[in-house]
């Protein structure tokens, strides 16, 4: 079966450099939204392939979303693609150290670690008042290469950079993906002893996967704080992380494509559940990951899976 990933990838760019003038600011915003997500479940899903299901993932969310605001508050740098950058390098030093303590484990013991981790700072960023305590801080107008776009390109523009480098980071993982490196997540989920045997490292392999995800989060975190212009502690609350939790489920590993139409799905449904019923849409959420996980367990991309190898079939 052909691998269109290339090319879905560079349609969907096209798609939003072609398409985004003519969406509306708010479709605009929930789509830089969905792509900061999508890129938490990214990392996400390569945790899965291994077996591994990180509660707190919110914690590299955060401190992406800190770096960002932290340079434009303190240093007056507002562009964009340095945020994202600094995100994506804070999350992964922290990542690597923590990671050191969090490869040794599996299961439920990982899971519970890295929650407790991201409650951590939770807990730290509220009883700080130079990051704004439970208020949180602003973060400086978005710019690109310096030059910051008018009021009416904005959304635009940040739309745009967002889907770039979603696109760029999706291609890097499922180039990852197909690596020997790569390939012993799904092997060290199956068996982890047969994996030692054969002379690999399944806890170095786990340490590469969390800074890799971990890197991910935080580029989607400083992306979504320079979309929201809005920082606080909730960025690294266990409710945040169970949200990605549920984007990724809901989407399933088998592509890298997965995560960003689990984000879109995911927005989609929340958007409406909320407009329609404010105080039940949880209940909607709910009721669409249980449909999901008893008709698609292997998520919505299953349906792609199954549609081009039917059509191999034939």
């Amino acid at each position: 079966m052909r691998d269109r990933t290339h090319i879905a990838l560079a349609a969907l760019l096209l798609a939003v450099a072609a398409g985004g003038p003519f969406l509306p600011k708010w479709a605009l915003f929930l789509l830089t939204i969905a792509v900061a997500k999508g890129l938490v479940a990214l990392g996400l899903m390569l945790l899965l392939r291994a077996g591994l299901v990180s509660f707190g993932q919110a914690l590299y969310y955060c401190l992406g979303a800190y770096s960002a605001g932290s340079i434009g508050r303190f240093f007056g740098i507002g562009d964009i693609f340095v945020q994202m950058a600094l995100g994506a390098a804070v999350a992964a030093l922290f990542a690597w150290l923590l990671g050191f303590l969090l490869a040794r484990y599996r299961g439920i013991f990982f899971g519970l670690l890295s929650l407790a981790l991201s409650m951590i700072l939770y807990g730290l960023l509220v009883k700080n008042e130079a990051f704004g305590s439970t208020d949180g801080i602003n973060v400086l107008p978005s710019t690109l290469f310096g030059i910051r776009p008018g009021e009416g390109a904005l959304r635009y523009v940040v739309a745009l950079a967002a889907t770039s480098v979603a696109v760029i980071a999706a291609l890097l993982v499922h180039r990852y993906m197909h690596t020997p490196q790569g390939a012993l997540a799904p092997a060290i989920k199956d068996n982890e002893v047969r994996v030692e045997y054969m002379g690999a490292s399944a806890q170095r392999a786990i340490h590469v996967i969390y800074v890799i995800a971990a890197a991910l989060a935080g580029t989607g975190g400083a992306l979504a704080a320079t979309a929201v212009g809005h920082i606080d502690p909730d960025m690294a609350y266990w409710t945040q992380s169970g949200e990605f939790i549920f984007i990724t489920i809901l989407a399933g590993t088998g592509s890298a494509l997965a995560p960003f139409l689990g984000a879109v799905i995911f927005g989609i449904i929340h958007t409406v559940a909320y407009d329609l019923s404010p105080n039940t849409w949880q209940m909607t959420l709910g009721i669409s990951l249980l449909v999901v996980i008893v008709f698609l367990p292997d998520g919505l991309w299953s349906l792609f899976a199954r549609s081009a190898k039917a059509r191999g079939a034939a």
